[in-house]
């Protein structure tokens, strides 16, 4: 109910339909559970003009004060869109491609060919996606990186990431 209350006075109706999200890159968050990371990435996708979906539950409340604090004003941007759940999320990506980014893939992300309106699906800080969401996704990528290394902080990834599908489509 909180989480509810709390969008309801960030968004307005009108942001949150589908009629006010720009065409390009969509970043996709999947119940995300670390604020301050949320809200780089709501920061970053701001800034490069890209659309950000997240797939709730989110492990923190949009009132928290670390979140508040990295979000600053950027929340009120009309680039964000929610969904209650990932059945909700897949549902409306019928026929669209969807990318996930994932430390157990094989390929690396600059050895793929991005395109306008792809959905790039991040994982959980903390535990990734499920690996029901791995089977229904064709196309996985990784960042490459040194040996024993476990992973990059999502904020960081998505901005190497997001940068380079807007470079490819030649938007930056």
């Amino acid at each position: 109910i909180w989480l509810h209350i709390i969008k309801k006075y960030y968004f307005s109706t009108e942001r949150m339909t589908h009629n006010h999200i720009n065409e390009g890159p969509k970043i996709a968050l999947f119940e995300p559970d670390i604020p301050q990371n949320t809200a780089a990435i709501i920061r970053t996708c701001a800034c490069l003009g890209a659309n950000l979906e997240i797939i709730e539950p989110c492990g923190f409340l949009l009132s928290d004060k670390r979140f508040k604090r990295v979000v600053m004003d950027y929340m009120s941007e009309k680039n964000i869109k929610f969904y209650k759940s990932s059945e909700d999320f897949f549902k409306s990506k019928e026929n669209q491609r969807i990318i996930l980014m994932t430390t157990k893939a094989s390929i690396s992300y600059t050895k793929f060919k991005f395109n306008k309106n792809d959905t790039i699906l991040f994982g959980r800080e903390s535990a990734g996606v499920p690996e029901n969401i791995h089977k229904l996704i064709k196309d996985r990528l990784k960042i490459p990186m040194k040996n024993n290394k476990r992973s990059l902080n999502i904020a960081s990834s998505v901005a190497i990431i997001l940068a380079e599908s807007l470079k490819q489509m030649k938007l930056i």
